[in-house]
């Protein structure tokens, strides 16, 4: 079996060989995009690209794309679960709506069988029903080039056009779903897309993993035989105000999850026996004595919140209690409890993230922040292990009134992050039993309750359109990173940035507290600039030819070998800010006048060597 490097660089090469030019993955954590913490798809970044902004590199891209999806953290510890994955891309923008089905069908059906050696007996497709009602056909086109691909390699296409009914029993190889299943678009189904809105049909591929399982099982089930490798998006259609009409240049949206695909090809339905644990799980074994086959859970929870945190702190992210940091320390402690069950105790998942880190040689990213991410994991540890010996004393305290209910136990869990078992075992010792067990299952479903309705929208991400403060507040940050670097000096770049449409959080390196008179200057440099009426142009150049211009830049890694600068000039001839960026801005620094004057809020420290600004336009009535 080949390594997860050579995986990656095999679809790469094949989508080259095809075509497609390879870009590179972006930032896990999205920049300028309040609604959503990470990256949780391959397709996220290249929304805008997908609704009509040319990309830099081309209309046929391809990459592999790191993600995290935090939603189901609690699931992680089955067999296919994870927290954190990579994706495989291609996307082909403005395609020959003649040929682009069978193109994307064919390489990627091919890519897996002929080159991976994934089964093409085990494998599964659905396709779209389509909607009478709202005058989209049934996707006959993706059904012809299924069912020539499946008799070249033998196999009867038959198709299942009832599988809720029928499942898998009548030998359906075909699925048809409608469009709760088989239709992409940002609103979700048909009759829920605005007008103007585009969308269209998918075509998903699935690996059976037990061909010997329940007959009325099928591929959207959700059940564990029959898994989801891929899925491709025929971007092919636009709400009218009569109805829906054909996209003469369609797109493709393609994504497959790297992990399951080998896993597929490995015919093995446990994701964390494939080799992109292999050595991790070895370290595990060795560290404690214990055999993953005897504790599954367990090894499978440290795992994958090791490999998680890993990538998170390296992108910037660091435990906190808190939006994304939050997510960073609550996995960095579930995997502290689990470790402890294999009776793991010290810094061991610092020594398991060296694993992790010595093998992401596709992401100098990670390799390249070792030192920082074994400190930050090291320090998580540590401070965990004494919330623990805090949450034993208010154990023992509460068990003076000689009654511990449910409701508490969940408290210490949630609090301390206590296993209810330690909880159990702890009132035994003292003769005691815990009241009213159900209770720790009642509170745990409404915290659980509480936590999605919350999330819910934070969590959701990606699919937001560009809102015009942020749009605002993202051009003011080049202003900002241009002032700061006036009045700072030339090692001043950016860090990371978050922005919402009440404030601008900026970071930065540099090393010191900036005092009140250099954030004074900058402010009043970002302000000179707003006055001017500068416009805000873009030309395209080659990567290095931009570095070679002096062009301010940061994650230079993630831009492919063509990138966009931003120009930032008045009409004097005075350049404010030129500076690398993917968009969007708006046309002049008048538009953010308009909206009122900078003002810095806050300046603080962020991590080492990276200070915080908080900021804001406040409008002249403030």
């Amino acid at each position: 079996m080949m390594t997860p490097d050579e995986i990656r660089a095999s679809y790469i090469r094949n989508a080259e060989k095809l075509g497609s030019k390879a870009i590179p993955a972006s930032h896990l954590v999205p920049e300028n995009d309040s609604t959503t913490l990470f990256v949780g798809s391959g397709m996220q970044p290249m929304v805008p690209y997908l609704l009509g902004q040319p990309h830099p590199m081309g209309n046929d891209l391809a990459n592999v794309q790191p993600c995290i999806r935090t939603g189901d953290i609690d699931e992680v510890g089955d067999l296919t679960h994870l927290t954190f994955f990579e994706m495989i891309g291609r996307w082909e923008l403005g395609a020959d709506k003649a040929t682009y089905k069978r193109h994307q069908i064919e390489s990627v059906m091919r890519w897996q069988i002929e080159t991976l050696g994934l089964d093409p007996q085990r494998l599964y497709v659905s396709i779209y029903a389509g909607n009478e009602s709202l005058g989209i056909d049934f996707d006959s086109e993706a059904l012809q080039v299924w069912e020539e691909l499946f008799t070249s390699y033998g196999i009867e296409p038959t198709i299942e056009r009832d599988p809720f009914k029928y499942g898998a029993s009548r030998g359906g190889r075909i699925y048809v779903y409608d469009d709760s299943e088989n239709w992409w678009s940002r609103a979700g189904v048909p009759s829920n897309m605005p007008v103007g809105e585009p969308g269209g049909p998918d075509s998903e591929m699935f690996f059976d993993h037990d061909p010997e399982g329940d007959p009325m099982t099928h591929p959207a089930d959700g059940g564990s035989r029959f898994v989801e490798i891929g899925n491709n998006v025929f971007m092919s259609h636009r709400r009218t105000e009569s109805g829906f009409e054909m996209l003469g240049k369609p797109n493709i949206d393609y994504g497959g999850g790297l992990e399951r695909i080998v896993s597929a090809a490995m015919g093995q339905v446990d994701i964390f026996l494939t080799p992109f644990f292999t050595s991790a799980l070895a370290h595990i074994e060795q560290a404690s004595g214990q055999q993953y086959a005897d504790n599954t859970k367990a090894f499978r929870v440290i795992l994958d919140h090791c490999r998680a945190s890993v990538f998170l702190i390296a992108s910037g992210v660091n435990p906190d209690n808190k939006d994304a940091g939050y997510i960073v320390r609550r996995l960095l402690r579930r995997a502290v409890r689990f470790g402890r069950k294999l009776g793991l105790d010290g810094a061991f998942l610092s020594k398991l993230a060296v694993v992790f880190i010595d093998e992401a040689n596709s992401y100098d990213f990670v390799k390249n922040e070792k030192a920082m991410i074994l400190q930050k994991i090291a320090a998580e540890e540590e401070a965990f292990s004494k919330t623990l010996r805090n949450g034993d004393r208010e154990i023992r305290n509460f068990m003076k009134k000689g009654i511990v209910t449910g409701r508490n136990a969940f408290y210490f869990y949630e609090t301390y992050g206590f296993p209810l078992e330690i909880t159990i075992e702890l009132l035994a010792e003292e003769g005691l039993t815990l009241t009213d067990p159900e209770g720790f299952a009642i509170a745990e479903v409404e915290h659980s309750e509480k936590s999605k309705s919350a999330s819910a929208g934070k969590f959701a991400g990606g699919m937001a359109d560009h809102g015009e403060t942020t749009v605002a507040y993202h051009t003011t940050t080049h202003l900002l990173l241009a002032g700061l670097r006036e009045v700072l000096g030339d090692h001043v770049h950016q860090r990371g940035s978050n922005i919402t449409p009440e404030r601008i959080r900026f970071d930065f390196s540099h090393t010191q507290k900036v005092n009140k008179e250099e954030l004074g200057r900058v402010a009043e440099f970002v302000n000179a600039a707003l006055a001017s009426d500068a416009k805000i142009t873009s030309y395209e150049t080659d990567k290095d030819a931009a570095r070679e211009a002096g062009v301010e830049g940061s994650f230079w890694e993630k831009y492919p070998e063509r990138v966009t600068i931003y120009n930032i000039e008045s009409s004097d001839g005075k350049v404010w800010s030129k500076e690398l960026c993917g968009g969007p801005h708006v046309e002049s620094t008048s538009m953010l006048l308009d909206m009122g004057d900078f003002a810095i809020l806050k300046e603080e420290s962020s991590s080492a060597g990276v200070r915080r600004i908080k900021a804001r336009l406040k409008p002249k009535a403030d």
